[in-house]
């Protein structure tokens, strides 16, 4: 399967946009300013213990308290608490964790009460960002995501990854993490590391223990609330968590990231780094790789597919409920039943391609076409099962319930990936009218006989709207754009943009920098 990943680099933010096939999957925002996102390590304060629930709260920083489950501990959390109690006295002599004593694992039935204090200082990792009105989900098991592995201090199980399904592979494996792997730290073996040599495993391993130690040495200045670590950016994240030989372009229009992503591909895979291009076309990145299309197809409460068939999403707070309506797609040669199949096994691949775009969590309901064959209801069910395999997510598929019902869950970490695709128009502001189009050439007009004659701009380039793009061009030898370069001596570069409001322009110098007017 031919996998691309386009980014958009903005001065607020940076969009990525991950395409199977040219066809839009997954979509991420990682903010310049973002806290508190998965993976990230604070060094929290407990602000309350809540026996009824068995949790604490957790301050790190936010403005909600995080919330901090018994089961959410990990068996060593007694290590960690000493560990970390060491590290912040700067006893750095006996940090040594190959020779440190592990204290004896909690009880799973435990209270939480017999662990933690009001006061106290703790180590902790973003196990879910905040969501809606609730703070940061954390979890006091600390572990380190690397390209073929997961490190996880004071523990000493080794575990493989259920993906790798052949026998040899999982003795070859385990067998070279026991001869690498130092004493009381755990190993998780991801699916990429099959078929892998010990040395590339001895350099992940490596790279996560200074990790570690990076953290611990911190925590000697450090004083809570405050984040002592934090994750990957979601850019290189995504290339550590997914590439594989099936990704064939990573697109980029930032120099920076261009520059980083490179050098993060020369460590965890060097045979790959040429797939990485910096885009440097006039149009924004997105439209070009024809990803704002579909991003405006592919939100919003209806969502079309194909032949008729659109999808209805709703969301409440407790779960999320999909309709799937068959619209005019009829075929007449099937029966009711048979055309039902069809428009069913069409709507799961939409919807489990709905829920990695869209980053939707917990529950959700799917209403499909009735449908009375047993072995019809079973194939919907297996080919829905086939299509949430692609998503890396945890979830689970429940088969249809008495009433065609089909229950998922999802694993929820971040809020849900939210786009507005209808808005009030930013020219009319809702009254329908707006100004006539010869009165924004006037304005076009005005503005490129300022910037020529006054400002001595040598080379103009005016992005518009489709619409006036085409009213600009029309007629060839008589066209305004040809008038333009009759009355000023000079050619103007035209580019449509259809991300553009009507009314909505812009002109760039010959640098490609935007003129503001």
């Amino acid at each position: 399967m031919e996998k691309e990943l386009v980014i958009d680099a903005q001065p607020s933010e940076v969009d990525i946009a991950l395409l199977e096939e040219k066809k839009l999957v997954e979509l991420s925002k990682d903010r310049h300013d973002q806290s508190f996102a998965v993976g990230d390590i604070y060094l929290g304060k407990v602000k309350k213990i809540m026996p009824g629930l068995n949790a604490a709260f957790v301050d790190v920083g936010y403005e909600k308290d995080a919330f901090l489950h018994y089961l959410d501990l990990g068996p060593q959390v007694r290590s960690l608490q000493k560990y970390t109690k060491w590290a912040m006295s700067g006893r750095y002599s006996q940090l040594n964790i190959e020779k440190f004593k592990l204290e004896k694992d909690i009880i799973k039935t435990g209270k939480i009460n017999d662990v933690l204090s009001p006061g106290q200082q703790i180590l902790v990792q973003i196990a879910k960002e905040p969501i809606s009105t609730k703070g940061p989900r954390i979890s006091s098991e600390i572990s380190f995501a690397g390209r073929y592995i997961v490190m996880v201090p004071f523990s000493n199980k080794i575990s493989i990854s259920q993906k790798i399904k052949d026998s040899d592979e999982r003795k070859r494996l385990k067998r070279l993490i026991k001869s690498i792997k130092p004493k009381n730290i755990g190993i998780i073996i991801r699916t990429v590391a099959k078929d892998k040599k010990v040395a590339d495993l001895h350099a992940d391993l490596n790279h996560l223990l200074n990790k570690w130690f990076t953290a611990t040495k911190t925590l000697k200045t450090a004083k809570a609330p405050q984040k002592v670590i934090s994750e990957l950016d979601r850019t290189t994240a995504i290339l550590r968590d997914m590439l594989n030989d099936t990704f064939n372009h990573i697109y980029t229009n930032s120099p920076d990231i261009y520059e980083d992503t490179r050098k993060y591909l020369e460590k965890i895979a060097p045979e790959k780094v040429d797939i990485v291009k910096f885009y440097k076309g006039k149009q924004p990145i997105f439209e070009h790789y024809g990803i704002e299309k579909q991003v405006k197809n592919s939100f919003g409460k209806i969502v079309t597919i194909r032949s008729g068939i659109y999808l209805i999403i709703e969301h409440t707070e407790a779960l999320h409920v999909i309709d799937v309506n068959s619209g005019h797609r009829v075929n007449k040669k099937n029966n009711q039943e048979q055309n039902a199949l069809e428009v069913n096994l069409d709507a799961a691949a939409e919807i489990a391609r709905q829920l990695r775009l869209r980053d939707m969590g917990g529950i959700i309901v799917v209403d499909f076409i009735d449908m009375h064959d047993a072995s019809n209801k079973r194939k919907l069910f297996e080919h829905l099962k086939k299509e949430m395999g692609k998503d890396s997510a945890k979830h689970t598929v429940l088969p249809p319930s008495k009433f065609g019902l089909i229950q998922i869950t999802r694993q929820r970490v971040r809020p849900e990936m939210d786009i507005h695709v209808l808005e009030k128009c930013p020219v009319c502001k809702g009254s329908g009218e707006v100004k006539s189009s010869m009165l924004l050439i006037d304005d076009i007009e005005k503005n490129l006989k300022y910037l020529i004659q006054d400002q001595n701009e040598e080379k103009l380039t005016l992005m518009v709207h489709p619409y006036i793009h085409a009213y600009l061009k029309r007629g060839f030898l008589r066209s305004i754009q040809v008038r333009w370069f009759m009355q000023y001596k000079k050619w103007v570069r035209i580019f449509p943009v259809s991300s553009y409001h009507f009314l909505e322009y812009h002109f760039f110098n010959k640098h490609d920098d935007e003129i503001k007017m």
